[in-house]
């Protein structure tokens, strides 16, 4: 990823590099018998995902050398994904900043930030 967040352009190969499964969650909200709200996540989409690591400007931001609060999935293109989703990769949950489509609806960046 450059700083800028230019349009993202990759190689014809890069579905092979996809090797990390990650789920996409919504939140839902329910009203408990009590008509107490409750917000639960599920589970809309499983697949697999590149992890591509936070760039300079980012890692600088964060601060603190050897944390990886910031980074971005590339995924197959999926319609519907929101920023007020959440990813999971490897049991720790991402909180969803920037959608950037890859190509023409080949590939979906999900730019996220540690929950």
């Amino acid at each position: 990823l450059n700083g800028n967040y230019a349009p993202t352009r990759v190689s014809s190969g890069w579905k092979s590099t996809l090797k990390h499964l990650i789920e996409l969650q919504r939140s839902v909200e329910t009203l408990t018998p009590s008509r107490k709200a409750v917000t639960t996540w599920t589970t809309y989409a499983r697949g697999k995902a590149e992890l591509r690591q936070a760039g300079i400007n980012e890692f600088l931001r964060d601060g603190v050398e050897g944390t990886n609060r910031s980074g971005a999935f590339l995924i197959r293109w999926i319609a519907g994904v929101a920023l007020s989703d959440r990813l999971i990769c490897d049991g720790r949950t991402w909180n969803i900043v920037e959608l950037q489509e890859v190509g023409n609806r080949q590939g979906l960046q999900i730019r996220v930030v540690a929950a």
